[in-house]
């Protein structure tokens, strides 16, 4: 089976590809693939292999996955995956394979496999429906304003550790590695980057202060102004790095402490 991963976070790319050999080492990852526009690219290329099934992320890096189907001929059934929770499940519901809920789980991801398989036998060598995109984007403009992601789970060795959004008082970037720390003090990897984290998470709680760090307003315990107008800021807990607000997020900075 061909398979082909279209995922902005390297990690869950990776981690998705192991638990994808687990299930069957025959597997074949054709490639995986960050952006809209490198999928629309790589599909157009008429030497490429068939593909049997495709693992779409939502938020891409530079787009929502969706825009793929407006720009390039991709009729192979797909499975979504997503950082969002319960309102989003209606619109994975819509002629789709599944949806897969991040951290992606194993037995969540056979089940999906084995729902494409039961479906491929069902209508023989044509392809399963393909996802209704009108239906689906509207519910995502419906509820991409007034949702964000109010938890996430983190996988700890194998554990799967549920930690609520209102407990977090900053992530911070470390040697490739996101970490979000808890307001008492626990360091938990995340599967995300920073950037994705900005898409997914309320502005009016937390802000991209650098491109190391994104604060809570809780969190933020003392304000320190230097010299042509530099701050650094104090966080709860204590940062074992120094802590300063980005030139170019200064004026933005202020703004939001004032909202």
């Amino acid at each position: 089976m061909n398979v082909v991963i279209i995922e902005d976070e390297n990690l869950t790319a990776k981690r998705l590809e192991s638990l994808l050999h687990k299930y069957d080492p025959t597997i074949n990852v054709l490639t995986r693939l960050p952006s809209v526009a490198e999928t629309v690219v790589w599909l157009e290329q008429t030497d490429r292999p068939a593909i049997d099934l495709v693992f779409m992320d939502i938020h891409l890096e530079d787009d929502l996955g969706f825009r793929i189907f407006e720009q390039a001929d991709l009729t192979t059934p797909v499975i979504f995956t997503t950082a969002y929770d319960e309102y989003m499940i209606q619109a994975f519901k819509v002629n789709s394979i599944d949806y897969l809920l991040k951290p992606i789980n194993y037995d969540e991801l056979v089940a999906a496999i084995e729902k494409f398989k039961a479906l491929k036998k069902q209508f023989g060598q044509a392809s399963p429906p393909a996802p209704d995109m009108d239906t689906l984007l509207n519910l995502i403009g419906k509820s991409k304003h007034t949702d964000y992601k109010d938890r996430f789970m983190i996988t700890v060795g194998n554990k799967i550790r549920s930690i609520s959004t209102s407990d977090i008082a900053y992530f911070y970037l470390e040697e490739k590695i996101v970490f979000l720390v808890t307001k008492d003090g626990l360091n938990l990897p995340v599967d995300y980057s920073l950037d994705k984290l900005t898409q997914v998470l309320n502005p009016r709680q937390f802000f991209r202060i650098s491109r190391q760090f994104l604060v809570s307003l809780p969190a933020i315990q003392t304000i320190h102004t230097f010299s042509a107008g530099k701050l650094k800021l104090d966080l709860t807990p204590k940062s074992k790095h120094e802590v300063f607000v980005s030139g170019d997020r200064m004026t933005e900075f202020k703004e939001w402490l004032g909202k």
